[in-house]
């Protein structure tokens, strides 16, 4: 599945994914978030359990299986860019800031703003069609959430 997976982004111009392929590839960009500062915490891990779990209503084994899965396709993948595009193709507009808003709560999961995660969130945001002020609003309702648990 990662083969064909990595296979599709790897193509010159990405289509739309099904949607377990979505959903793997939507995990693999959590993880990368995750990654991008170096650490990689157990509170990142959670967060990203906790993300898959909300957004595909699934267990905390099945999100965290996802997440593994993730993880070794994270490390396989191609640029950001490409994983990004695929996943535009794959995701209505209107969703597309639940997504922003899941990639924020990963990267403030451990408490920290990292310049890096800010870099790669500002370049993932764009290539989603997002605005800055759409980001930052994402940004708020994760933080807002992260205040509740």
């Amino acid at each position: 599945m990662i083969d064909a997976l990595l296979r599709r982004l790897m193509a010159p111009a990405p289509t739309a994914l099904p949607e377990p392929d979505a959903r793997l590839a939507l995990a693999a960009l959590l993880v990368r978030i995750a990654r991008t500062d170096g650490l990689y915490s157990a509170e990142e891990v959670e967060k990203i359990d906790r993300v898959l779990a909300r957004r595909h209503h699934f267990g905390p084994f099945e999100a965290a299986k996802l997440r593994t899965e993730a993880e070794e396709l994270e490390a396989q993948a191609p640029d950001t860019v490409r994983f990004t595009r695929a996943l535009k193709a794959a995701t209505a507009l209107d969703d597309r800031a639940d997504l922003m808003e899941a990639l924020w709560s990963v990267a403030l999961a451990d408490g920290l703003r990292d310049a890096e995660e800010d870099r790669l969130i500002r370049l993932v945001a764009n290539l989603l069609g997002l605005t800055d002020v759409e980001s930052a609003q994402a940004r708020q309702r994760a933080e807002r959430g992260a205040e509740r648990e």
